[in-house]
């Protein structure tokens, strides 16, 4: 593996991007018209940038979730944040090795929305395989659930593959010593199979507590947006980006995201898969999306930190958006990260109007709230679903 670590800087070559889907919410889900003072067209175009802003800052966070996800093994957490792999509670978070059912080379990783573990918030089960000295297979299930409901409310399926690794005892890829990972999967919600993602990332060595990585990811709304009538996908990734393991035993991942906005009729776009990358940046990304037509480039400068695999921070200044759209996203650390309003964000036009809002939890869920329809759409799982 060879990752050569660059100056940061704002130009990578994709980003992830989240793609919208469901109806509007607080107005009963009619296609939203004219409210704010804008026109019916007016009021369109701000629904699907406010949805694809929303969207295009939830993909990167949750594949960055999943990168951390990765390197959550008990035996690799600094001693500040280290849990037992018995189950026993620890701020919120149980982890079963094997996983609760006695599941042969398996692990189970339950994040609570309370720091006593008794409501459950996403389960996430792994089944490993090693497919070679230096390479394992993971299948992955995470299962989510709303506060005080023992009922599923969306189910994530996924296939990881490591290569270019060494494992440690519970088949996690070791961070320090870098690898190779891509994954391909998808979310259902209600028994429908609501969102395609994939995505690739390449982490090199550490050095000083640091990794170098770099990333790409293409997705869509396989459902599409009935209303809308129209299908939004995203193709991108980060060119260059670092993993940092800090003084508290906290990890941050620091990047710039950047992609392309896509949208179709429903049914029409699709993923093309290439070559898997070894090295940074990547000049051919593994994922990209076929079908579609161009809504505008996005630039994300993205740092988040976790510690023990919980969503700490998250920051983004000035985020570049098509048409000269800007949006801001804060971490309100005197919030309860599991409830709205832990993560809150503004989208702003090029003239300084306000074109929506969004809270959230340190899980991805949370409202979508557009200015101009005066809509409320639900986000879950970092998706606009409804």
């Amino acid at each position: 593996m060879k990752v050569r670590i660059l100056a940061l800087v704002p130009a990578v070559t994709a980003a992830i991007f989240l793609a919208g889907c469901g109806g509007g919410g607080g107005t009963g889900g009619s296609l939203p018209g004219g409210g704010s003072g804008g026109s019916t067209q007016d009021s369109r175009g701000a629904t699907e940038q406010s949805i694809d802003v929303a969207n295009s800052l939830g993909s990167p966070i949750k594949n960055l979730k999943d990168f951390n996800e990765t390197t959550s093994s008990p035996s690799q957490q600094s001693a500040r944040v280290r849990f037992s792999a018995t189950g026993q509670c620890n701020n919120g978070v149980e982890f079963f090795a094997p996983d609760k059912q006695g599941q042969p080379n398996s692990t189970e990783r339950i994040e609570f929305y309370d720091g006593a573990c008794t409501q459950t918030a996403v389960d996430v089960v792994r089944l490993y395989a090693a497919t070679g000295s230096n390479s394992e297979n993971v299948q992955q299930t995470l299962t989510k659930y709303a506060p005080n409901s023992n009922s599923p409310e969306a189910v994530r399926s996924e296939n990881i593959s490591y290569s270019n690794a060494s494992f440690d005892q519970y088949g996690f890829p070791i961070a320090g010593g870098g690898f190779d990972r891509a994954e391909t999967g998808y979310l259902t919600i209600a028994g429908s199979r609501t969102i395609d993602a994939d995505s690739e990332m390449v982490l090199g060595a550490a050095s000083n507590n640091t990794g170098a990585f770099c990333s790409d990811s293409a997705g869509f709304n396989a459902t599409g947006n009935q209303l809308l009538g129209e299908t939004f996908g995203w193709a991108g990734g980060a060119s260059q980006g670092s993993r940092t393991v800090n003084s508290d035993g906290s990890v941050t991942w620091s990047a710039t995201h950047a992609g392309t906005a896509f949208t179709g009729p429903i049914g029409s776009l699709s993923i093309t898969t290439g070559t898997q990358n070894t090295s940074c940046p990547i000049a051919a990304p593994m994922f990209t999306l076929a079908g579609g037509t161009s809504r505008g480039n996005y630039t994300l400068p993205i740092a988040t930190t976790f510690k023990n695999g919980l969503l700490t921070n998250l920051t983004i200044s000035n985020a570049v958006l098509a048409n000269g759209d800007t949006l801001n996203v804060q971490t309100n650390t005197n919030t309860p990260p599991a409830n709205q309003g832990f993560i809150t964000g503004a989208v702003g036009n090029s003239n300084g109007a306000q074109l929506a809002t969004f809270a959230l939890n340190e899980f991805g869920d949370g409202a979508l709230d557009v200015i101009a329809s005066g809509n409320t759409y639900t986000i879950v799982d970092w998706h606009v679903v409804k």
